[in-house]
């Protein structure tokens, strides 16, 4: 009895580090790509500068070190808000593991297809656009500062959206999976200095959206007509008709086929 008590104790104890590891490495998927990621660095930082102060007995930075430590969780949850509220969106979307299906590989090259054919249309006449693809991260906020469709998602309906002179062509159009959520939508701009001084508005939001969300972003410049790609604060630009494809396939495909193998995804359904 007493060993089956052993190993039970032993299987908890196995089991706790494993939900723990699992926890941070999807809090860990959550800010990879975003402004936290270099907040994270910064606490690093600090935790080993108090490590080192104390080692060495420096007593006046260890203060200093041990002070910003036992205030740092009220930074943290001020800091990492939004990386906070996403991580309990994930978890609120549906069940805690599921695993992706065919069916929802089908639907991404299907809206891959769409929004290709579109860019490439717009491209070609210099009309200007800013899509964005919601994925793990939810873009509500974004969402409600538009105007909602919920519409099926076809490469002649985002054509016709930003049409000049049309009340919807001004904004951002966000799809979530298969669907056009919302059109008119305001994107946060980017802050980063270093952006070339060439790159207007819509480039700068495409920019500052991949920089706090997961979501990829094309821009439509209308004055040459180039087609750019943002994700997680990257930018390329100029791109073709097949390199955007093989863009999107390796961003948004790779991982849902993946997933459908070996892995299992946190937060339900992965929309594209």
């Amino acid at each position: 009895m007493f060993e089956d008590i052993q190993i039970l104790r032993i299987l908890g104890i196995i089991l706790d580090i494993a939900l723990v590891s699992f926890v941070i490495y999807k809090l860990i998927m959550v800010i990879r790509g975003t402004r936290a990621v270099q907040l994270v660095k910064g606490i690093v930082v600090i935790l080993a500068v108090w490590f080192i102060s104390s080692f060495l007995g420096l007593q006046t930075l260890q203060w200093i070190m041990g002070t910003a430590v036992t205030y740092g969780l009220l930074a943290i949850i001020i800091i990492f808000q939004p990386e906070l509220r996403r991580a309990l969106e994930q978890l609120g979307r549906g069940k805690f593991f599921a695993k992706s299906s065919s069916a929802e590989e089908e639907e991404l090259k299907t809206t891959i297809n769409h929004v290709v054919k579109a860019a490439n249309y717009m491209g070609k006449r210099r009309i200007g656009a800013l899509i964005s693809l919601e994925r793990e991260t939810g873009m509500n906020d974004y969402v409600e500062t538009g105007i909602p469709m919920e519409a099926r998602l076809s490469s002649e309906l985002l054509i016709n959206v930003f049409i000049p002179n049309t009340p919807l062509h001004d904004g951002a159009v966000i799809i979530k999976g298969n669907e056009i959520t919302a059109a008119a939508c305001y994107l946060p701009l980017s802050e980063n200095p270093f952006i070339s001084k060439e790159l207007g508005t819509r480039h700068r939001a495409a920019l500052g959206v991949s920089e706090v969300t997961d979501a990829i972003t094309l821009a439509v410049s209308e004055e040459t007509g180039g087609i750019s790609l943002t994700k997680n604060g990257e930018l390329h630009r100029n791109l073709d008709e097949e390199s955007l494809r093989e863009l999107l396939v390796k961003e948004m495909m790779s991982e849902q086929s993946g997933s459908t193998t070996s892995r299992w995804q946190w937060g339900g359904r992965k929309n594209g």
